[in-house]
């Protein structure tokens, strides 16, 4: 930062008053900036280009667990039964 030479020299008392009055103005510019805003709103507004989903309906093909397949105990995911690890507990290699 530059400093004036020609300037005239304040006192401490000055120079801690302005810097009280400096510190108060800082303090309502940095919070003037900033605004309530309602999140879901802010959301709503937010749209990604090519992202319209609304008229698209999805379809999921469910099928029934095959004869080698088998859920997990513990973490209710349909592997196939190279993946279990405790034939007693059906648990899958990645919980056991």
């Amino acid at each position: 930062m530059a400093t004036d030479y020609d300037a005239p020299r304040k006192n401490e008392e000055d120079q801690s008053e302005e810097s009280i009055e400096e510190l108060k103005a800082r303090r309502h510019d940095k919070n003037s900036g900033k605004v309530d805003e309602d999140e879901t709103e802010a959301a709503e507004a937010f749209e990604l280009p090519g992202a319209d989903l609304s008229h698209e309906e999805l379809a999921v093909e469910v099928k029934p667990k095959q004869e080698d397949e088998f859920t997990c105990m513990s973490c209710f995911l349909v592997h196939h039964r190279s993946q279990l690890a405790d034939s007693k507990k059906m648990i899958c290699r990645d919980c056991a």
